[in-house]
Formats: structure tokens, sequence, C-alpha cells
């Protein structure tokens, strides 16, 4: 793993119910800015998505954007990002997202938070990228989805090592000091993407 400039973040385009999760979002942008670390994000100006863009751009920071046809015709695209690439697909969206990051950072959010997170730890598992995946657990959010891998260790889907890939912290800071220790586990050989 080499130097992170980029980190994707996935996260919920509603704020949620409680003040933790904004105040978190803005947390992650803060921590951003200080390390000199680049956003690249879904392109959108609603709910933890725009917090967490608008605390980086206030900070000088770089934002990149990657946003479907679709949802920018509703008009929830953020018009003031660095970079904003307007794409087919939510597939072409996911794709552009990971090649453009050095890691990735799910905060609180639902479904396509969800989906968005485990594709990109799946990729992971497989050796599709070599790239750091970490859960941002806010007031506990991801409890039950961290009980869930673990029950999926218990009951023989998920190897040890795969289930080591999930880095989580409660703390912006703790999780990308985590993300610049992470070594990919040794056991697996990672594929070139001219090889997928």
């Amino acid at each position: 793993m080499g130097e992170i400039q980029r980190i994707c973040v996935f996260c919920g385009s509603n704020a949620g119910r409680r003040p933790e999760y904004a105040e978190a979002a803005r947390e992650m942008g803060r921590v951003l800015v200080e390390r000199g670390i680049g956003l690249v994000y879904g392109g959108g100006n609603v709910g933890l998505m725009g917090i967490v863009a608008d605390t980086v751009l206030a900070g000088g920071g770089e934002v990149v954007g990657v946003i479907p046809e679709a949802l920018m015709a509703r008009e929830v695209g953020h018009a003031g990002l660095t970079r904003i690439h307007v794409v087919r697909t939510m597939h072409e969206r996911k794709a552009m997202m990971a090649d453009h990051a050095d890691g990735f950072v799910a905060l609180p959010g639902g479904f396509g938070t969800f989906e968005e997170f485990c594709e990109v730890l799946t990729w992971s598992q497989l050796g599709f990228h070599p790239k750091p995946c970490g859960l941002l657990n806010v007031a506990g959010y991801y409890d039950p989805l961290l009980a869930l891998f673990d029950r999926g260790v218990d009951e023989g889907f998920i190897p040890p090592q795969h289930r080591a890939l999930v880095i989580e912290e409660t703390d912006p800071a703790r999780l990308l000091d985590s993300f610049a220790a992470f070594r990919p586990p040794t056991t697996s050989k990672w594929i070139a993407p001219d090889e997928r």
C-alpha cells in the first residue's frame, strides 16, 4: 500500500436522526483536509454526502464527485466540487470511485452505503485491490453489521483473514491511522486491473 492521496467515502444521502452522524461527517472532512487527503464520493449535495464534501471544500481540500446522469437530473448533484464526473450507470460510478481512491470508508447510511462498502470489501477479498476498507462506527451504528460479519465467520462463510479486512473505528483520525498501517494479507495474490 502506497501513500494515501484520496479516500472514497460512502455515506447517507440523508443526515440521519442523530446529530452525531452529521458531526462525524464534518470531522471526517476536517481530518481529510488536515492530512492533505482528497475526497472521492458520490457527488451529491444532500445528507451526510453534502456535509462531508462541504467540509472538505471549506478547508481548501480536493473533492471529486462521481454521479449518474439520472441523479444529476434530479438536481442532487453538488455544483461546487473540484471535479465532477457524470456517468451513465451506477456500475460506472462505483468503478470510477474505486479507481480514483486509495482506500474506502463507510459512514452511516442506508442500502446504497451498505452495498457499496460490501462490494469493495468483496473486491478486496477476491484480490482485485489491496486498498483498506473501513467502517466509521458512529454511535454504534455498525454494531449489527459487524455482528453479522462475525456470525459469518462462526458459521464458516467468512474466513477469519477476510473478516480482518474490515477496519473499524469510532474516530476518523484513528481510522486513517489504521489505514496508513494497513498491510494486505500475504495469502492473497492481488490481481492487476488488466488481468481481471
